[in-house]
């Protein structure tokens, strides 16, 4: 993707705010610990950090080509 490698200020910024909110969501998440919620919110926690590796792999990933008989 182009958009990514050109854009790396946004794609910085945008990482360091995922990955911001994914680690204060996981403490907050802990620190209600025996409530079934907190889980949850752990759980959204880690999704952010997910969403924070996609980010940075995003300029990496090769194009997909169509496959010819």
């Amino acid at each position: 993707m182009k958009f990514w490698k050109e854009h790396t200020a946004l794609r910085m910024v945008l990482m360091l705010c995922t990955f911001a909110a994914g680690v204060g969501l996981i403490l907050y998440g802990w620190m209600q610990t025996g409530k079934l919620w907190g889980f949850a919110v752990m759980l959204v926690g880690i999704g952010f950090l997910l969403g924070c590796l996609s980010l940075y792999n995003k300029p990496f990933e090769e194009p997909r080509t169509k496959k010819t008989k």
